[in-house]
């Protein structure tokens, strides 16, 4: 058994949860998620914290063993997500890629003949400072399946460096082409 799926998820204050058949309900000041969870696991809410475990011990099945591990990090995910939210930021590297937001939809202009237009999500807030863009959400699945999205538009090349790359990210440089001597 997971020894990280054991330890309860703690509630901290403003934050409700409500469990109801196999779906989590969390709620808090920055929003609400909701989580169906796998076969074999049980959620129970004692005090201000949320217990998982296995339905039945001498049935483990290994699917039952990953769901309950993989139960306990989501719902903790979900619980930071509604307190705390969560950011991700990529960065536009190249001459002339900008990035610009009219409501739900992102303009990518990356050295194509055309611009690139991403749908941002409900619930996804979105700013563009010169060649950074910031996304905050407190469901962090939607968060980075944008994030990999917008990367995915023109992701950063090895020789120039440029493309769309997260901030955090570092790009192994290549060594161009020598000439003759």
């Amino acid at each position: 058994m997971s020894r990280i799926g054991k330890q309860p998820v703690g509630l901290p204050k403003g934050v409700t949860a409500q469990v109801a058949g196999s779906k989590v309900s969390i709620k808090g000041p920055k929003g609400e998620l909701h989580y169906v969870y796998g076969a074999g696991v049980k959620v129970a809410q004692e005090n201000d914290a949320l217990v998982i475990g296995l339905v039945k011990a001498d049935t483990l099945d290994k699917q039952h063993k990953a769901n309950f591990g993989t139960t306990r990090a989501i719902v903790n995910n979900m619980v930071k997500g509604v307190t705390q939210g969560w950011k991700r930021s990529l960065e536009l590297n190249g001459v002339g890629f900008t990035a610009k937001v009219a409501g739900q939809i992102m303009t990518l202009a990356t050295g194509y003949s055309h611009d690139v237009k991403v749908v941002i999500p409900k619930g996804v807030n979105c700013s563009v400072n010169k060649n950074v863009i910031e996304l905050e959400s407190c469901d962090k699945e939607v968060l980075g399946t944008l994030a990999a999205r917008i990367r995915r538009v023109c992701p950063p090349e090895p020789y120039l460096g440029k493309g769309i790359k997260y901030t955090d990210e570092t790009i192994r440089r290549k060594a161009g082409k020598t000439g003759k001597k």
